[in-house]
């Protein structure tokens, strides 16, 4: 059974199911997205101030959307500025620029043994084999 919650924009109860808020805020805020989509799509050089003037959608939603890569900035638009929260670099989407997100992913591979060859030794493979149960099988 689902997890009955408060929706944190409109208060209604909803079935969670991984999202902080209801279906209904959920459509509302896809219809806020395309809006947003939209307009950047005809006016592809706007800065936020001017997107969220024209379409009545909040800026730092306007910013949600291109951290969750759901917007992409256009390379020729030099009026929206979004940066690496590791480093600084500008990007045109996401929280990291692509060098941090590498840099991340090794760091994690590394830490979890990820990165390693995992083929057993010799020795391994024959402790493993003397561990199995031996079954025989039926002659018919």
């Amino acid at each position: 059974m689902a997890d009955l919650r408060n929706c944190s924009r409109c208060g209604r109860v909803y079935g969670y199911v991984g999202k902080p808020i209801c279906s209904y805020c959920v459509e509302e805020e896809e219809d806020e997205f395309k809006k947003v989509k939209d307009y950047l799509y005809d006016y592809p050089g706007s800065t936020v101030q001017e997107v969220s003037a024209a379409t009545g959608v909040d800026g730092e939603k306007i910013m949600r959307f291109l951290r969750e890569e759901r917007l992409q900035i256009s390379s020729e638009n030099t009026n929206m500025l979004l940066e690496c929260e590791k480093c600084g670099r500008p990007i045109n989407m996401g929280r990291f620029c692509q060098n941090c997100k590498d840099e991340l992913k090794a760091s994690l591979r590394k830490e979890f043994g990820l990165d390693k060859h995992n083929e057993p030794s010799a020795e391994n493979r024959a402790k493993h084999q003397r561990d199995q149960m031996y079954t025989a099988t039926r002659r018919k």
